[in-house]
């Protein structure tokens, strides 16, 4: 998602659970060509003044969280481990132990340390094994820089929730010096020679049509390399839907986002989850009554905002919605031969995971200028780092890095009863998007549907913890998987001139 948060018109929107703005902006004020943060903050979370004994001493429940005090569905660790069972994972032992996730950003987040010790405070987490690399070293952070603060919230997202999925997992956090493409290749680069980790987590992208030659040859071949020392690479897909900004950064297009286009990476879209709340009898609910928090209840394709997404009233014209579509620079690869019917090029996402801001991840903050506390955060941007800790658990259990997972995961989208058992199959929604020019114009995108089986719009869907860790150890060949998809995978020629890139975080 973008961090400038697109909307109808520039000002800002006071959301009604506490009053935090969310600013709206007709485009994205970076320079065009930049990777972007598929990320949304939403609203300030408010304690509702109950306690629960799930967690930790100073663990208590927000208005969010508990059945009729707010329409919003926002999602604590444990009620997300619950609703894509991860939770039978840990309690087997299988918290990531003994892997390394390492998750790619820009710029820095001066805080996080403390940041992410209030979290897991709060939750009763373990402390974070976190060692932070910056192999070009780092921009001073200025408060005031909406793109510095934007990625340190990034940080923020990405780290905390790898980390409450997997918990014993170590992460280290590669830090660029810009989001420029150059830089980001770099870091990318210093990642995978230096064998930092087993899976690697991209919450950015940009316009696939976008990227300057010598930026997609840099990506390229770092995700070749990653893919041969079978090292995961994941990428959320975007969040204006089927819309990425034109390469001028003045309209919109109908495009797919890089680096999740790659056929080298699995690309992580979006969906909106609901889970059951906290049921409370001092509230007049009857636990007994009902299921217990996080129970998995329906999921959707992640669109939010009018014409097509619900919470019209919250976010008003303009979209918010999952990334989605077909390649204009990479064709179709061989392990979605026989699954994309009639495909030719790329397609994207291949996997989803909770997106939505109005039931959006809890997530503590601490970045100069903004108020500190727990806020709902959407976007794909909370897809890639959850599907990296799930990666680093199935390493665990596997006792090795299965490495290149796309064509494991559609062995599995094949296979009927292997996908029943992995994913949870959406079928409902659309990622059509309608967002605003440079002119305040309207431009009106027209996605795809979700359906039956993969999709343009979440993939095979969404995460089912044990299934998919065990189909995974099943259908994933690491010493051949990798090597078979290599020679397939070049991208196109790329016209565009472009000049020095950079990506913006999702």
């Amino acid at each position: 998602m973008t961090f400038n948060f697109v909307r109808r018109t520039v000002g800002a929107l006071v959301l009604s659970i506490s009053g935090l703005l969310l600013a709206q902006s007709a485009l994205a004020a970076t320079p065009s060509h930049t990777m972007q943060g598929f990320l949304q903050r939403g609203p300030l979370a408010i304690l509702s003044g109950d306690q629960s004994s799930t967690a930790g001493p100073q663990y208590s429940l927000f208005t969010c969280q508990v059945v009729g005090l707010r329409a919003s569905n926002c999602i604590d660790p444990f009620e997300m481990r619950h609703a894509y069972q991860v939770d039978s994972l840990i309690a087997a032992g299988f918290d990531g132990t003994g892997q390394t996730i390492v998750i790619l950003d820009a710029f820095d987040n001066p805080n996080l340390v403390a940041q992410i010790a209030t979290f897991n405070a709060f939750y009763g987490l373990p402390a974070t094994q976190l060692t932070k690399v910056a192999p070009d070293g780092l921009t001073p952070f200025v408060p005031t820089d909406a793109n510095m603060s934007g990625w340190a919230q990034e940080i923020s997202l990405d780290v905390e929730w790898a980390h409450a999925i997997a918990p014993g997992a170590k992460i280290v956090l590669v830090l660029a010096k810009t989001n420029s493409d150059a830089d980001i290749a770099s870091a990318l680069t210093y990642a995978v020679d230096n064998n930092l980790g087993s899976v690697i987590s991209m919450s950015f992208g940009e316009n696939e049509s976008c990227l300057a030659p010598a930026d997609q040859a840099a990506y390229h071949k770092a995700f070749a390399a990653a893919t041969a020392k079978h090292i995961t690479l994941l990428a959320s897909s975007a969040d204006q839907g089927a819309a990425l900004n034109t390469c001028d950064g003045n309209s919109w297009v109908k495009a797919v986002s890089s680096p999740a286009s790659d056929p080298l990476v699995t690309g992580v879209g979006g969906t909106e989850l609901t889970v059951a709340k906290y049921c409370l009898a001092s509230l007049g609910c009857n636990p007994s009554a009902n299921p217990a928090p996080g129970t998995y209840q329906s999921e959707t394709v992640w669109n939010e905002g009018l014409p097509y997404g619900d919470f019209g009233n919250v976010f008003g014209e303009g979209t918010l919605s999952t990334g989605g579509g077909f390649s204009v620079v990479f064709a179709e690869p061989p392990y979605q031969e026989g699954v994309i019917h009639g495909g030719k090029q790329r397609a994207v996402p291949d996997v989803a995971y909770s997106a939505a801001v109005e039931h959006g991840v809890l997530t503590y903050l601490a970045i100069p200028g903004i108020p500190p506390g727990f806020y709902l955060f959407g976007g794909t941007s909370a897809g890639s780092p959850q599907w990296a800790a799930i990666t680093a658990i199935a390493n665990q259990h596997a006792g090795t890095s299965l490495g290149f997972l796309n064509a494991g995961i559609y062995r599995i989208v094949e296979a009927s009863q292997s996908y029943a058992n992995s994913f949870h199959d959406v079928t409902v929604g659309t990622n059509s998007s309608l967002q605003f020019d440079t002119s305040n114009n309207p431009v009106n995108i027209i996605g795809f549907n979700a359906g039956t089986g993969w999709d343009p719009t979440t993939g095979a869907g969404s995460p089912q913890g044990a299934g998919i860790v065990s189909d995974l150890l099943l259908n994933v060949y690491p010493d051949t998987d990798g090597t078979a998809v290599l020679a397939n995978t070049k991208p196109k020629s790329n016209a565009k001139t472009g000049g020095a890139g950079s990506v913006k975080a999702h």
